[in-house]
């Protein structure tokens, strides 16, 4: 398939899903649908692209192992949101953005440059003493933050749905 070229259909498709899967997780999608719909679109072409839906505003390596913190729905989306009332891209918005109350403005990049960002593998372990001895290892979601303590992360984060390989061994 030519990466170029999206389906309508399928932006459609992929614009339900999401609207449904943010307001289920108490996040708001831009008001703007035809907006909102172009941003849909380039996370399309970049799934398509590179298999994986990487942010539309930023550019992608083409390695996922480099582009994980840039996955659509990004890890940098939470704190944007509660500073600025977006995400980098405006896909999410708060709800006082979306009901109209506040106006957004530009939202600074967050994601470190290349040379700084951690290489897959390393993984972030916070010891806090006593706790290295629980029986189950304890697995963080890098986008929204849940926990939960069992052999291998889940396959996808029930609050956030980021898949398996964003987690990351917390304890």
């Amino acid at each position: 398939m030519n990466p170029a070229v999206v389906d309508e259909h399928e932006i459609d498709q992929i614009y339900d899903i999401l609207k449904t899967e943010a307001e289920g997780g108490g996040y708001f999608l831009n008001p703007d649908i035809d907006f909102t719909k172009n941003l849909v679109r380039g996370l399309l072409k970049n799934d398509h692209r590179y298999g994986y839906r990487a942010c539309p505003c930023r550019l992608a390596s083409g390695k996922k192992e480099e582009d994980l913190d840039i996955i659509c729905p990004c890890i940098y989306r939470d704190p944007d949101l509660n500073e600025f009332g977006a995400c980098y891209c405006t896909l999410y918005v708060s709800e006082t953005v979306f009901h109209g109350k506040n106006l957004t403005g530009p939202v600074p990049e967050r994601r470190p440059p290349r040379s700084e960002r951690v290489k897959k593998g390393a993984t972030h372990t916070y010891s806090i003493a006593g706790l290295n001895s629980l029986p189950l290892p304890v697995w963080r979601c890098t986008v929204c933050g849940y926990l939960c303590a069992r052999e291998q992360p889940p396959e996808i984060c029930p609050v956030c749905k980021a898949k398996k390989e964003r987690f990351e061994r917390f304890i």
